[in-house]
């Protein structure tokens, strides 16, 4: 061991709806339960409307077996079960005699994914990106997936500079309860960068910080070489530059307190706000070698490139 001394609208009116127009078929068909008898005992369970989802997946989740009693409090709890799989747009249940009949209508299934307007990011990417939040072809249609994935797709171009980006989604009707996916995306431009401040430097001017940036404003040639566009990944490649650049002469405590980036109203400019902490600087007082040393420690010593007396370096 080496020991050195020293001294950052409409959706949810449509979930409302679909729950309400649920909870409104689900308490007629239990009114019919109640109608005619408090409980009774399940001969058999008859699943209809069934088309893609596996039948035993349905009765595993409605959680009601042949041979059981139950009354209406049980079958509600059952139906929310099955419901909340995402399976299912509505479900309606029947009493035939002592066989209880679960009518279901499945929630359309996406039979294809159109892809406009993106350039940027083709199509495998985002078809990729999209599989993994939880939409392909193939799968059940779910709203919520679907607005969930417009907010992630915007992240995405934000977090390239395109803050002017939008993302509409259409949902196409098709035969056979399935559906086709409209995804149409402006992509934007990247914006520009229109100032870097740095707050809290007492020590080094503001220029030499900030030519340690890969993030730059735009100059005379920027059209060619693309400087002065922000992206998310070459700022934090920069605060880490700036915190190395400190830590490299001597400010061991130096500290980046926060970090703004402000977007101009027509969201084509950039401003970058960055605070610090510089502390003072430390030199080296001491250095020693401990351990259990294989090689004799005047070897050691010799190696090493810090000495007592000179400013602290943590690339050293």
């Amino acid at each position: 061991m080496i020991s050195c001394g020293f001294n950052n609208q409409n959706n949810d009116e449509k979930k409302w709806f679909m729950k309400r127009r649920f909870g409104v078929l689900f308490s007629l068909a239990l009114f019919a339960f109640g109608a005619q008898a408090e409980t009774f005992t399940v001969e058999d369970i008859r699943l209809e409307g069934i088309q893609r989802v596996e039948p035993g997946v349905a009765l595993r989740y409605f959680a009601i077996d042949s041979g059981e009693q139950v009354d209406s409090a049980e079958l509600a709890s059952a139906t929310r079960r099955l419901f909340k799989t995402g399976y299912f747009e509505d479900i309606q249940l029947e009493r035939d005699g002592n066989v209880l009949v679960l009518r279901v209508k499945e929630r359309p299934a996406v039979s294809l994914i159109r892809l406009e307007g993106n350039s940027v990011i083709d199509d495998e990417a985002l078809l990729a990106g999209l599989e993994q939040t939880g939409l392909k072809e193939g799968d059940v249609f779910k709203r919520a997936t679907l607005d969930q994935i417009r907010q992630d797709l915007l992240r995405l171009y934000v977090g390239r500079g395109r803050y002017g980006a939008d993302i509409e989604t259409e949902v196409e009707p098709l035969s056979g309860n399935r559906v086709a996916l409209n995804i149409n995306v402006t992509e934007g431009k990247v914006a520009t960068i229109q100032h870097i401040n740095i707050v809290g430097n007492t020590v080094f001017e503001e220029e030499e910080l900030t030519d340690l940036f890969s993030l730059k404003l735009p100059g005379f040639w920027s059209f060619f070489t693309k400087s002065g566009r922000y992206a998310r990944e070459k700022l934090s490649g920069d605060l880490e530059r700036l915190r190395s650049f400190y830590l490299d002469r001597g400010y061991v405590n130096f500290n980046i307190d926060s970090t703004q980036v402000s977007v101009s109203p027509d969201k084509k400019h950039i401003f970058i706000s960055i605070n610090i902490t510089e502390g003072d600087q430390y030199s080296v007082s001491s250095v020693d070698v401990t351990g259990d040393l294989v090689v004799p420690k005047e070897e050691l010593m010799a190696a090493l490139t810090i000495s007592e007396g000179e400013i602290f370096s943590r690339e050293k």
